[in-house]
This record gives structure tokens, C-alpha cells and sequence, in this order.
């Protein structure tokens, strides 16, 4: 094997396994249970009518670990579950929803966007809330992961 060969295989061999490395599990976002989520949100009833317009989110409870927040965003519908994903699951890590973000009831009032799930304010912590997938047929919404 001649020189050239053996560095191009010894650069791939670092790549891959610095590439696998970034795309590993991050071990401290496990607070949350892995739960079937299959549930359907009807637009014409009254309690999820706010969601035919943007920026309007809505918590739906028993579904998920802590419930689950939908919300549209103009663009389309976005669901994450409730549950602060940076806390072991307890009564104060329910968000509760205030205007476009979801606020932890724990001490530290951790803050998450309803349009991307992404940590606000405390830019440090590690987990972004957990999405689920959105499906729209007519004036009904599919929500599973």
C-alpha cells in the first residue's frame, strides 16, 4: 500500500469517527419517556379554534409525557411535547404557555420558542423540546411521532 492510499484511508478512518461522534445520543437529554404519541385535533371544535391562526398555541393534555403544545406558525403546525426535556418529568416541569413560549414551572422557569422548540434566555442547556410529527388532513390535525 503505498503512502497516498494510507493517508487518504487514515483522514477517512478520522472523519467518520469524528462525524459519528457529533451524531451520537446526547446522554443528557433522557428525562423524557419514549411514548407512543397518535392523537387527532379537530380545528372546527372550539377549544382548538385559536390554531387556524398563527402564533396562537395550544396545550392538549394527556397526550405525551406532559401533554403536548401545537401551534401554527404561519408556515404550518409545529406539536412538542410539554414536558421541559432539561428536568427529570415532575409536576413544575409542565410548560405552560405564555404567548409564543413555553415556560417551565420549576425554579429555574426554563423558556422554550413554540415555533422551534429552542431554549430561550438560558442558551446553555442542552435539550430542545421534543417534536412530534404533524400530519393536516382537512380541518383535522395528525399528531404522532
Amino acid at each position: 500500500m503505498n503512502l497516498k492510499k494510507l493517508k487518504t484511508l487514515i483522514l477517512s478512518a478520522l472523519i467518520f469517527i469524528g462525524c459519528s461522534k457529533a451524531n451520537s445520543y446526547d446522554e443528557s437529554c433522557n428525562f423524557l419517556a419514549n411514548i407512543n404519541v397518535i392523537t387527532s385535533i379537530n380545528l372546527n371544535l372550539s377549544q382548538y379554534n385559536q390554531l387556524t391562526f398563527p402564533s396562537n398555541p395550544v396545550y392538549v393534555p394527556n397526550v405525551g409525557n406532559g401533554g403536548i403544545i401545537v401551534n401554527n406558525t404561519g408556515t404550518g403546525y409545529v406539536a412538542f411535547d410539554a414536558a421541559d426535556p432539561n428536568h427529570i418529568y415532575s409536576d413544575c416541569s409542565v410548560l405552560s404557555v405564555n404567548g409564543i413560549e413555553g415556560e417551565c414551572g420549576c425554579d429555574d422557569s426554563n423558556k422554550y420558542s413554540l415555533f422551534t422548540g429552542q431554549p430561550l434566555e438560558n442558551l446553555q442547556l442542552r435539550c430542545s423540546l421534543k417534536p412530534y410529527f404533524v400530519e393536516i388532513n382537512g380541518n383535522s390535525l395528525f399528531i404522532s411521532n
